[in-house]
């Protein structure tokens, strides 16, 4: 077991099961041990890729939305640019790249980093050398100081924990995570239900039936929320999820670009789960928000104009650069094949905004 298994099965011993939020918080987010605060996860040589790594048209139509709304806004003198888990500070380049000539708009930025790993801010902090803007870095979005702000959150919400209720023939109970084996010597971390029932919870469902419940990333939405009914602006969430209520569990690890057991080796595996979007839209118009959305990211990047960036760039391309700009394209916004949805379908975009704001590019089918 790794350093950090060892570390989670002395607490189990020490206190007893742990919620499925609590691991997945220590499996990330640890001090010393978690997966964040160790690597750079990024990329061929990591575990996963996101959409910035993708093609820089991502990040270049993110900056021209963030930029139409600081227009909406009324083009305040200062903008908080605020980015949730930057990555390796791929989207904020590629972003600025457009928002630079956007003409009053650069001497407004002032640029804020919400970011834990150290290596992930060596990366950004080498990415955005050199661009003019004044940089800072926070270890939550709470200390990003007050204003109107344009917050970018890419790939971020389904890194925070969640907690799993299943259906019992007793009613619902907590999935925790405890230990198994023969002996001390020989136990590993196992899945197992609380022994007694949650009684706040009292919706029918069929026995082995699991809810999954993202408090965390419900209160960082309400708390955006807030924030920007107070100070103006607008929020952008990018993430894998889904709309409407469902039961079922979507926990996942993953290492070397592959599907892994979550338990196996805490901290050295990426865990998340797919966004309740829903929850997110209760929790951010509880806070006197305007929601729009979600709407795929197919069509919300088609909406901001990705098939005719792409057809720009391919007008300075070579032929095996134009091929991996349709590639990218398709990678970004296309359906995917049957039974494996694509990242166009499968990942969804949401947008929270101060309620006197029009409605933001790219949500204006959808908008309530």
């Amino acid at each position: 077991m790794t350093a950090l298994g060892d570390e989670i099965r002395a607490l189990i011993l020490d206190g007893g099961p742990i919620g499925v939020d609590r691991y997945m918080a220590l499996c990330l987010g640890h001090p010393t041990l978690g997966y964040y605060r160790t690597r750079d996860p990024l990329g061929t040589a990591g575990d996963f890729t996101t959409a910035p790594e993708t093609s820089q048209m991502f990040g270049e139509l993110v900056g021209a939305w963030a930029a139409a709304v600081w227009a909406s806004m009324g083009s305040p003198e200062t903008l908080r640019l605020v980015e949730l888990g930057p990555g390796r500070g791929t989207l904020l380049a590629d972003a600025l790249r457009v928002m630079r000539r956007v003409p009053g708009l650069p001497g407004a930025l002032d640029i804020h980093l919400v970011e834990t790993s150290p290596a992930l801010r060596d990366a950004q902090r080498a990415a955005l050398r050199g661009c003019g803007v004044p940089l800072s870095w926070h270890g939550g979005v709470e200390d990003v100081p007050p204003g109107p702000a344009v917050v970018v959150a890419n790939e971020f919400f389904d890194a925070l924990p969640v907690r799993h209720y299943v259906r019992t023939a007793g009613g619902w109970r907590q999935r925790l995570v405890g230990l198994a084996g023969d002996g001390l010597s020989g136990e590993v971390l196992a899945f197992g239900l609380a022994p007694e029932p949650e009684p706040a919870i009292r919706v029918e469902a069929p026995e082995g039936a699991v809810i999954e419940v993202g408090l965390v990333a419900q209160g960082l939405a309400r708390g955006l929320a807030a924030r920007l009914a107070r100070h103006g602006g607008a929020a952008l969430v990018v993430d894998y999820g889904y709309a409407k209520p469902a039961f079922a569990e979507t926990l996942q690890a993953v290492r070397r670009h592959g599907f892994a057991d979550p338990l196996a080796e805490p901290g050295e595996a990426d865990l998340s789960a797919h966004v309740d979007f829903g929850g997110l839209r209760r929790a951010a118009e509880s806070a006197g928000a305007a929601v729009h959305g979600p709407v795929p990211q197919g069509a919300f990047l088609r909406a901001l104009g990705l098939d005719a960036r792409a057809a720009a760039l391919k007008t300075r391309a070579t032929p095996e650069q134009a091929a991996a700009i349709a590639a990218a394209v398709d990678r970004l916004a296309g359906p995917g094949t049957a039974g494996r949805p694509g990242m166009g379908d499968l990942f969804q975009a949401l947008a929270i905004t101060a309620p006197a704001l029009p409605v933001p590019p790219g949500f204006e089918d959808v908008s309530p």
